[in-house]
């Protein structure tokens, strides 16, 4: 089953050069058209170019939400590219939904799906051995993609990461 994606997990691994974590994870993500919109590929930002070719390679796929409904009374509590990703991930029973965002984790949660976000993937990948700091890596996302991570959270993840991957 594949992952349904936000903005911000795709948008910020791009910004950083990483977003090679998610196929590599997940092998295929799924996002909804608010998504796309969001993510404004066509334009010359950072991680734009990132983005392009993973959906010209067809490992992130677009996928237009049908459920007009859902969506609506998502949007009550959540930006559209948040509800149209919870309406996706229900749709097609997401093995993992990714949000960032406080609000789209607890009512993603709610309806039963399996969420994770950036801090997530970074801290699986760094376990698996495929990243040599997570330290390193949240501070690029804070200086490149003014990814906010409190600082206590922060700690907290250097802290684990400190310790070695296999005692975590």
């Amino acid at each position: 089953m594949p992952a349904v994606s936000n903005t911000s997990p795709v948008l910020n691994l791009a910004i950083v050069d990483r977003l090679s974590l998610l196929r590599e994870q997940f092998r295929e993500i799924l996002i909804p058209t608010a998504v796309l919109e969001e993510l404004r590929v066509a334009e010359d930002l950072p991680g734009s170019q990132n983005v392009r070719e993973a959906i010209e390679e067809g490992w992130i796929r677009v996928v237009e939400v049908k459920d007009r409904h859902l969506v609506q009374v998502l949007e009550r509590d959540l930006d559209k590219g948040e509800a149209e990703a919870i309406a996706l991930s229900l749709k097609v029973k997401a093995e993992w939904a990714l949000f960032d965002e406080k609000e789209a984790r607890k009512i993603a949660k709610d309806l039963g799906l399996k969420v994770t976000g950036i801090l997530g993937i970074l801290l699986r990948a760094w376990r698996d051995g495929d990243l040599p700091s997570l330290q390193r890596e949240m501070e690029a996302l804070r200086k490149k993609a003014g990814f906010r991570i409190g600082t206590e959270l922060f700690d907290e993840l250097v802290k684990q990461s400190g310790k070695r991957r296999d005692s975590t």
